[in-house]
């Protein structure tokens, strides 16, 4: 199975019970294991989880802590960009040139990366000074 193809079988389990937009997400560790996320809602916004936070806390509990390749889907017009909070995720867990792959659920694709979704990210060398 691909890896977009394993985001677009969990985005089917994303509970979104309120904007009804199902977001799936599926990453790549460096081991070569698959960990997927869906969107969880909760009525009390914005206490609800992203796909990619959810594939990432997946791959974490899994003993991982570097992802390789990630695959985001979602139903809308255009590919779907991680929102600001999981690009800075991506970054923490993946390189600057680590491939992202964003689809639409009728085939629309955009081929990116980390560093081009995140230019300038924030990392522990900003913190430098705090030890």
């Amino acid at each position: 199975m691909s890896l977009l193809d394993a985001a677009r079988e969990v985005r089917e389990m994303a509970y979104v019970p309120y904007s009804k937009f199902k977001v799936g997400a599926a990453i790549r560790g460096a081991s070569g294991t698959v960990y997927r996320g869906c969107n969880v809602e909760n009525v009390a916004y914005p206490e609800g989880t992203c796909a990619e936070a959810g594939a990432i806390a997946a791959m974490v509990a899994g003993g991982e802590t570097e992802l390789v390749e990630v695959a985001v889907i979602a139903d809308s017009p255009s590919p779907v960009p991680p929102c600001g909070g999981c690009r800075q995720k991506l970054a923490e867990f993946g390189r600057h040139d680590t491939p992202v792959l964003l689809a639409t659920t009728e085939g629309a694709t955009l081929a990116t990366t980390v560093g081009e979704l995140l230019p300038g990210r924030f990392d522990a060398g900003h913190m430098a000074k705090a030890e």
